[in-house]
């Protein structure tokens, strides 16, 4: 695989591999266009079993939600607690996995006649304790029965001390565990060492569908209701939210889940989310992941970074129009204050990293503050990753307490290095590729010091390039509306799934315009053709391309265009080179 580095934005461009025969035996095999092929080689496929799952998969094709783990043993307790009218208690995690796993279970077991109440923590503040904090809430309603949704897999103590209130407990999470498994009724967590369940991706909402289904599949068996009075698919809307915006990999199951979720918003009778929707400016019939993980996420999260992430369950659950109104309102109002909050916490840290450029010799950056809001470091630790392609770990210190989010490369993944100054922290957990951890005040030096040294033994300098991956070379006479909508094959786009960069050599007829101040407007010819291209954030540039007929090779993703209802090509510019 060739590497190049001489481009504008000191990205390290990947080329593809490429095998023409299995390239050849794609298109014959599938009858599609040889630059999709292409980008099925480009990305690793090497059976056609496996592109045809990848291409063709349908919800028959999901994992049995048996597979599972200890789903014998949670269900036999949920359909004990269900004939025995127990009420039962769904703690979430305050995150868009936590709030639509919480929201499906609840639905669902009110849905089959169950008691349901749902508890998602505020952890706005560095308190490390959870789950015990819903202990006073499950008294006073009286839960026999306890499961949560996207967390648990790492508070072996709280549930101990849950369990000894005389309340069962079942574990569903996601999460990689750090330390003992929990002492419970059921676990179920695809990330157990010794599990059977053959999707490692799943996310927190992911296993509560799973759930959700098992059950389901329990009560149709044994007579105790008809397949007719469960419609599983109306709780794909929230698979496929949540597992959007946990950034799940959109590949195999997944995949499967959020194709056809996308597809349930456009018939979802959720009021609340319809009026979300509506407020973002989304229309139902025509969502994407885009959508979801730019304007819908973002205003959930907000509830759990700045608010009351049980308002996000409220929204979801609700059936009243003008209520749900008013709340997707707030929730805009929330996301509009979270950004002001976001900004000035983001403009702190960067003013920081200019006025001390040595934290940049480092391969890892570890930066904390008093000053910053403990809801917001997840949302700068990972654009302060994506901005220097290295480890970086934000901690937010309240009360002589640190509460850390981090973001990392691939090539260093996380847990590991936790685990290995584990004995520096109050608690730690999340996954290889973004955790948090809990840290007291006294020990972040040491524990900072520990963690960018092992960054800077592990990684080397190419690691901290960041990296343009190209899929295809094209040529502008492939670039058709007929491969355009043939390259919707590939889609739903999102993490472990990215949009293909296709690249080629072409003439920049006349300079560029700047657009928005900090976009440009490129004119583009190949063979007489000419293309529009638009590189977001490339203003900087102009000044390189001003020349006339400059030859270039640029690095893009086509898409359609449509102004006032007429539909051209244009290429979104990653990157370029002047040749």
């Amino acid at each position: 695989m060739k590497e190049v580095k001489d481009n504008q934005q000191n990205l390290l461009w990947v080329y593809p591999n490429y095998s023409p025969e299995w390239c050849d035996s794609i298109v014959e095999e599938f009858n599609i266009h040889p630059v999709t092929a292409q980008v099925l080689v480009s990305r690793g496929f090497s059976t056609f079993e496996d592109i045809y799952n990848y291409l063709y998969a349908k919800l028959p094709n999901l994992h049995s939600p048996d597979l599972f783990m200890d789903m014998d043993k949670a269900v036999k307790r949920i359909i004990h607690a269900l004939q025995n009218k127990e009420s039962i208690l769904i703690y979430g995690d305050n995150d868009v996995d936590g709030i639509t796993g919480t929201t499906l279970l609840v639905d669902f077991i009110r849905h089959v006649g169950g008691i349901a109440y749902y508890y998602v923590p505020h952890r706005t503040s560095s308190h490390p304790s959870m789950i015990t904090d819903a202990l006073t809430y499950a008294k006073e309603k009286n839960c026999t029965l306890l499961i949560t949704v996207d967390c648990g897999i790492t508070a072996a103590k709280e549930i101990e001390e849950v369990i000894r209130q005389k309340i069962d407990v079942i574990i569903s999470d996601h999460h990689e565990p750090t330390d003992k498994i929990p002492l419970c009724i059921a676990t179920l967590n695809p990330k157990l060492i010794n599990s059977t369940y053959p999707n490692r991706d799943l996310t927190g909402v992911g296993v509560a569908f799973k759930l959700a289904h098992a059950i389901t599949n329990h009560l149709v068996s044994e007579g105790k209701i008809s397949s007719a009075h469960v419609d599983l698919k109306r709780y794909l809307d929230l698979v496929a939210l949540g597992t959007i915006a946990d950034m799940g990999a959109l590949v195999g199951e997944n995949r499967i889940l959020v194709r056809y979720g996308l597809r349930q918003f456009a018939k979802t009778k959720r009021v609340g989310l319809l009026k979300l929707m509506e407020i973002c400016e989304v229309k139902p019939s025509t969502i994407n992941t885009t959508d979801i993980a730019s304007k819908i996420a973002p205003r959930l999260n907000s509830l759990g970074r700045i608010a009351d992430p049980l308002k996000g369950v409220e929204l979801m659950l609700m059936h009243d129009i003008v209520g749900a109104e008013h709340l997707a309102q707030e929730l805009d109002d929330n996301n509009t204050q979270r950004q002001q909050i976001e900004r000035r916490d983001s403009d702190d840290v960067e003013a920081y990293i200019e006025s001390n450029p040595q934290i940049l010799e480092s391969k890892a950056i570890v930066l904390h503050s008093d000053k910053w809001h403990p809801g917001i470091i997840p949302i700068i630790a990972a654009r302060i990753s994506k901005q220097y392609n290295r480890p970086t770990l934000i901690i937010a210190v309240d009360g002589g307490i640190g509460k850390g989010s981090i973001r990392t490369i691939p090539e260093f993944p996380l847990l590991n290095a936790l685990h290995q100054s584990g004995d520096l922290l109050v608690n730690f957990g999340g996954h290889d590729y973004a955790a948090g951890l809990i840290i007291k005040e006294e020990n972040i030096l040491q524990f900072k010091k520990s963690f960018i040294e092992l960054a800077n033994q592990t990684l080397n300098n190419e690691d901290i390039l960041p990296k343009l991956h190209l899929d295809a070379r094209v040529q502008f006479e492939d670039l058709t509306f007929e491969f355009l909508d043939s390259m919707q094959l590939l889609e739903p786009h999102g993490t472990g799934n990215s949009p293909p960069i296709l690249y080629t050599d072409v003439i920049q007829t006349w300079p560029p315009k700047v657009i928005g101040k900090t976009h440009l407007k490129l004119y583009l010819e190949q063979n007489e053709r000419m293309l529009e291209g638009i590189g977001f954030g490339l203003s900087e540039h102009r000044s390189k391309l001003t020349k006339k007929n400059l030859k270039l090779q640029i690095a893009f993703t086509p898409h359609v265009n449509v102004f006032l209802n007429k539909s051209s090509i244009q290429l979104l510019i990653k990157d370029f080179k002047i040749k």
